[in-house]
């Protein structure tokens, strides 16, 4: 952002976003006239998600946070949807593969986002139950396993956004007010957001049959 104007990019970048982050960066910062020293800091989609691209999201703000000097500040890619949705109610779910999803529950008030349902990770059959109606579906779990979570919430949803991205306009303006506030942390601590805590096996464990 430079003054009220925003510079975005958007796109599903399937395995490529390790050799696309740096050089689309790159791209906005000269379209928008800026130095990354001109920026006052970073943010960037924490997690939950993919370990890979957490890893990177991170991995690129701590490096360019730390490089220019900059604060970051890492936001929930669950509150990030629930932001990119335009609805109050919202309850976000992103496919996490495994025969699970991550989850969480929002309501935007007067001061902004309240967690419901604070990010976690579940089946899609065993959802944390929530109360009240006109609540709406966001993010590819809906997608993904719609049978299971419509049936978990039948009778509470206004509407599914299944297609729904954590874009970076939602992650932007969720750390605005972090900014503001002073709040943001040195790029040093800038750190994923983990909830599944091991996606592999060791060898040992593969070999006696073991499955995650």
């Amino acid at each position: 952002m430079r003054g009220d104007t925003i510079f975005t990019f958007d796109t599903l970048a399937g395995q490529s976003h390790s050799q696309m982050i740096l050089p689309q960066i790159q791209a906005l910062l000269t379209e928008a006239r800026l130095r990354l020293q001109d920026l006052h800091g970073i943010a960037f989609g924490a997690g939950p998600g993919s370990f890979t691209g957490v890893r990177i999201a991170a991995g690129v703000a701590q490096g360019l946070g730390f490089g220019a000097g900059l604060p970051v500040v890492g936001v929930c890619t669950l509150m990030a949807l629930a932001e990119a949705s335009g609805a109050a109610k919202v309850v976000a779910c992103l496919d996490a593969r495994m025969g699970e999803v991550y989850h969480a529950a929002y309501v935007k008030d007067a001061a902004g986002w309240q967690t419901v349902i604070a990010p976690g990770l579940h089946k899609p059959d065993a959802v944390p139950a929530i109360e009240g109606n006109d609540w709406v579906g966001a993010g590819s779990g809906w997608q993904t396993y719609a049978e299971a979570l419509s049936h978990a919430y039948r009778g509470q949803l206004q509407t599914v956004q299944p297609a729904l991205l954590p874009t970076a306009s939602a992650i932007l303006e969720l750390a605005q007010p972090v900014f503001a506030s002073g709040e943001a942390k040195a790029a040093s601590e800038a750190m994923p957001i983990y909830i599944r805590n091991r996606v592999a096996l060791k060898t040992a464990e593969r070999a006696q049959g073991m499955r995650l």
